[in-house]
């Protein structure tokens, strides 16, 4: 499955705040995107989502980022990526992960229960096959069995340092595709406002903070929504430059693939940040006629 260098990461609705009736999925596939993720449901059979997803766009790969293995059974996840392997063969990567004590009742042993739901996923009528799933991954031990069960790592908020240790540990061969987040706007007060609202979600569960720090962040750096520093390393925000710099800076440390998700003050989807920032985050441009451009306002 080739899903490019850059692709979409988003967790909101995959629809336009606006009454411009052009389908998002396709308008992404035609800027030069090569996959679109979209954030797990808690429906367990998936296809009602994704399916949406993958009939918008023609030929690019869409995968979740993530399904949780605590919300639903393993048998109906698979039966959910058969179904959309049936309508759309060859187009839907499964991520998995572990999710967060705070989000789940009685969360215990999360790396066995997800050896345990790998287990299922193999076990199941139609199996998920490994080079079709990827983990969400941070530590030693869950991007070791990345690279043993599935065909790579997915890590969420995560700077480039931990995309060259994650590479190290995951050797050559595994995929690696980091998610991280982006605010665009030139505006530094601006995008420091909005990059330490996205962040104070995420600093408050310890498993990104227990990772961040290995990478030599500690508490000073987690108030406040994140210091100076830290939001620098996890959120390249600027113009499309600055934040192509900041994205490819995870390329070059390794990832096969990096999901850019844009931080904006709005649920509706964001195209056109994804579009301001194709021609820097891509290389190229081509030009999109099915829509009127409009003038972008931070947040």
């Amino acid at each position: 499955m080739d899903l490019g260098r850059i692709g979409i990461w988003w967790s909101g609705s995959w629809h336009l705040a606006d009454d411009r009736s052009f389908d998002v999925p396709a308008a992404l596939q035609e800027l030069g995107y090569g996959a679109l993720w979209s954030s797990g449901r808690f429906d367990p059979g998936l296809s009602p989502h994704f399916g949406e997803i993958l009939s918008g766009a023609s030929h690019v790969p869409v995968a979740s980022g993530i399904v949780s293995i605590w919300v639903g059974a393993a048998a109906d996840v698979a039966a959910g990526v058969a179904d959309l392997e049936r309508r759309f063969p060859g187009r839907f990567l499964l991520g998995v992960g572990a999710s967060h004590s705070l989000a789940v009742h009685d969360y215990a042993r999360p790396y066995a229960r997800m050896v345990a739901y790998l287990d299922a996923l193999d076990a199941a009528e139609i199996p998920v096959p490994p080079e079709r799933r990827v983990l969400a991954a941070l530590g030693p031990r869950m991007l070791d069995l990345s690279a043993q069960r599935a065909a790579g790592a997915h890590p969420y908020f995560v700077p480039a340092a931990h995309t060259e240790r994650a590479r190290a540990r995951l050797g050559p061969g595994p995929l690696l595709t980091p998610e991280v987040a982006v605010v665009l706007c030139p505006d530094r007060s601006e995008t420091g406002a909005l990059a330490r609202e996205y962040a104070s979600i995420y600093l408050g569960l310890e498993n990104y903070t227990n990772n961040l720090r290995t990478l030599g962040y500690d508490d000073a750096d987690f108030a406040d929504g994140g210091s100076d520093r830290l939001i620098d390393a996890l959120i390249p925000s600027g113009d499309a430059a600055a934040v192509a710099a900041g994205v490819h800076e995870h390329l070059a440390a390794g990832a096969d693939h990096v999901c850019v998700q844009v931080v904006a003050n709005m649920r509706a989807f964001p195209f056109d940040e994804y579009r301001e920032l194709a021609p820097a985050l891509l290389g190229r441009w081509g030009p999109y006629t099915s829509v009127d451009r409009i003038d972008l306002q931070c947040g």
